[in-house]
């Protein structure tokens, strides 16, 4: 094996470490955009539902049906098919480990 073959595996290991390291707030920037309805963190403020505490399982569950058109909604459809399942984990999870009151 060349010293070539055995750089290039190394090379791409750290770049996706480096990738992953500069991610870190991946989770909290793409649930931000959820703010608008959801509130802060996912705390909603009037009739909109709280995300902040709620199980990640179920999050995840009620995503995937918005992004299939099984579960009611006006705009979630349409939102949902913007995110990868990667995505949908990552935010869920986040919403899961917030406080559900400020």
């Amino acid at each position: 094996m060349t010293k070539l073959q055995l750089l290039i595996p190394l090379g791409l290991a750290l770049a996706t470490s480096w990738s992953q390291a500069q991610d870190v707030h991946l989770a909290r920037n793409l649930a931000a955009t959820c703010a608008n309805c959801h509130g802060t963190n996912g705390v909603a403020v009037g009739e909109m539902k709280t995300l902040a505490g709620r199980p990640a399982a179920e999050l995840i569950q009620m995503v995937k049906e918005y992004k299939a058109g099984s579960r009611p909604a006006t705009i979630m459809h349409q939102i949902a098919k913007g995110y990868t399942d990667e995505q949908i984990r990552l935010v869920a999870e986040f919403f899961a480990a917030q406080p559900t009151k400020k």
